[in-house]
């Protein structure tokens, strides 16, 4: 009895032990029913992404901005992808903005995530 106490305390150690961290699979997991690393699908790749706004740290002040539409530098830059904006929009909205203010990830993290693809 004592061995299996063990074994189930050790793994949930291991099991807390990863819940701070995210990797950038885990962040961008839902992002890619939209989004490919190197193809536009529903909206723009990630490369696209990275060439639009050149580093992390400014997608990420547009991230935490608000993600305005005129902010964003990929939909500006092409009518196709303003239009699919309002998208974008809900999809900020519920995955991005509220896990931030849950305390998921930071939209840092976020940018970083995108960045590493």
């Amino acid at each position: 009895m004592k061995k299996v106490l063990l074994i189930a305390a050790a793994v949930s150690v291991v099991s807390l032990a990863g819940l701070g961290t995210a990797s950038a699979g885990d962040l961008t997991k839902k992002c890619k029913s939209c989004h490919a690393t190197d193809k536009d699908k529903v909206g723009p790749s990630f490369k696209n992404i990275q060439a639009a706004y050149g580093d992390a740290a400014t997608l990420a002040s547009v991230l935490e901005s608000g993600f305005a539409v005129d902010d964003r530098k990929v939909a500006a830059g092409d009518a196709k992808w303003k239009k699919k904006a309002k998208v974008m929009t809900g999809q900020y909205k519920n995955l991005i903005k509220k896990k931030v203010k849950k305390g998921k990830f930071t939209y840092q993290e976020m940018a970083d995530a995108i960045f590493a693809k």
